[in-house]
Order: C-alpha cells, then structure tokens, then sequence
C-alpha cells in the first residue's frame, strides 16, 4: 500500500474514533482522582438554584409523595430522573486539558449536565420548584450536595420490616440476605443523610395515615401554600406509571391513597437494621 494510501486509511480510523468512542463502563460515582494534585474545577452557577430531592430507600411510597407533590400547582415532581446514571465521557486524552482550560472538569461537566435537565423539565412545566424523588439518589446524596449546595431535602422514612417485606413480596425467588443487605445499605446513607443535612422528615405511614397534614407541612418546608388538589393526585396526569420510573402497582394507579402495609411485628430484623427501625422511631420487632 502507497504511503498516501495508509495515510487515508489512518485518518479515516482517527476520524471513527472521534465520531464513535469505544464503549466503556461508567460508575454512577466519580472514580477516585489519580494524584493528590489532579485538577478539581470550580462549581459552575447553576440553572436550578435550589432543586429539591426525596431521599429514601426503595419501596417506602416515594412514587405515592410524587404525585401528591406534582398534584400541586407550583411543584413539578416528574418521574425518576435518574441524574446519577447520566455521565460525561472524556473519550480522548487530550480532552481533560482542553475542558480544564476551560476552567471545566468531568464532574462539573456531568454536574452541569444534570442541572440542564433539572431546568429544561422545571421550565418545560411552567411551575417553580421540581422535586427528584429517585431513591438511589440516597446513596450519592454527598456529592448531590455538592453539586447543588442550596439544595433542599425531604427525608422519606419507613419501617425498614415493611421495606423487607414489599421486597420479598416483588421478588419472584428472593433472596433474603441480600434484600437485607440492599435495605441496610440504603438505611445506612439515609441515616447519614438525616443526620449531616438540613432535612424535612416524613414517615410513609404518616403520609398514608395523615396524607394532608403531612402534606400541609411539606408545603410549609417548601415555602409554597398547601393545596386540597394535592390529596386527589387521581385526577391528574403524572405520566406514565412503568418499570424504573417508579412504583407501577395497581395501588398507585387507584388514583387513591391508601393505608400503608404496617410491618410484622413478629419478623425478626437483622441487628443493625432494628438499631435503625429504633432511631427513626418505630419499634424495632
């Protein structure tokens, strides 16, 4: 082959490098840093001054306070946005020094993207405030607080034996000791969570027991007045209720809210787990 025809061939494969990136696996958390000295860019202003998110563990009725939240007319709650699976790729090595003279680095960049959908959906709706409710936000609520340091919090509790519980019950062959495992670690950062930030506390069974003084109080955290609409979410549009978006169960289609599932008060919990049920308030089983 001619030299000019190895050239071609070169930088045609340059130039499908450049257009399609080779895959790569891409962690929802950020990778530790290299070298002491790596380069940390300084936070970018953000679109969304103040987004709110609920924490909580899986199965304890987040979906249930979406559409609560969404059914009033200053609240947009969509379904779960899933911010931390949406992730930058510096596909070049030259890359990170380009966007670092640009005073940007991978997080800042995939924090910035996170904050343009947090906005275009919050201005897409016409209303003033939007609420994520994903909970495996919970696990990664550190660097949510440092992406958005003005950020608001609704802390989601629920007996961690009716989490258990609503686990098993889903799981077509349960495995018992990991279901412990997935709702001891979500118990573990949601403790840490409730503890380190400024939080607004629900229970699952207050908001299913109570639904519009609980409401009513969400409403006073959130500075906006309560809505009566807020507890008849059935006559509004939520979207579409479907796998990994949110709870889809016929409960949360009813339209209706309904008595929460109390915990087996005869179930024994692993030892942790109960110290947990105990601090947030519940009687440990």
């Amino acid at each position: 082959m001619s030299a000019i025809g190895k050239g071609l061939r070169r930088r045609g494969r340059l130039m499908a490098q450049a257009v399609s990136p080779p895959r790569r696996t891409l962690d929802a958390v950020p990778t530790p840093r290299d070298t002491e000295d790596a380069y940390v860019a300084p936070r970018v202003p953000r679109l969304v001054d103040s987004p709110v998110f609920v924490l909580s563990c899986v199965r304890s009725g987040s979906t249930l306070l979406r559409v609560l939240l969404n059914s009033h007319s200053s609240i947009r709650a969509p379904h779960e946005m899933h911010l931390r699976t949406l992730h930058v790729h510096l596909s070049r090595d030259f890359t990170a020094d380009a966007m670092r003279a640009l005073e940007l680095d991978k997080d800042e960049l995939e924090h910035t993207l996170w904050d343009r959908v947090m906005h275009l959906e919050l201005a897409r709706s016409g209303k003033q405030i939007i609420v994520d409710k994903t909970p495996p936000n919970t696990l990664i609520w550190p660097r949510l607080h440092r992406c958005w340091p003005n950020a608001r919090y609704i802390v989601l509790l629920r007996h961690p034996g009716a989490v258990v519980a609503s686990l098993t019950d889903r799981r077509t062959d349960p495995d018992h000791e990991q279901i412990h495992a997935e709702v001891l670690d979500y118990g573990e950062r949601l403790d840490e969570a409730r503890r380190a930030l400024d939080v607004h506390v629900v229970t699952y069974e207050e908001l299913t027991a109570d639904p519009e003084r609980t409401t009513r109080g969400l409403c006073a955290y959130l500075g906006v007045p309560w809505e009566s609409g807020m507890l008849d979410y059935g006559t509004q549009d939520h979207g579409t209720f479907r796998p990994q978006l949110g709870d889809w169960s016929p409960t949360i289609r009813s339209g209706r809210i309904q008595p929460a599932r109390a915990a087996d008060p005869t179930a024994e919990l692993p030892p942790r787990l109960a110290e947990l049920a105990k601090a947030w308030g519940y009687p440990a089983g």
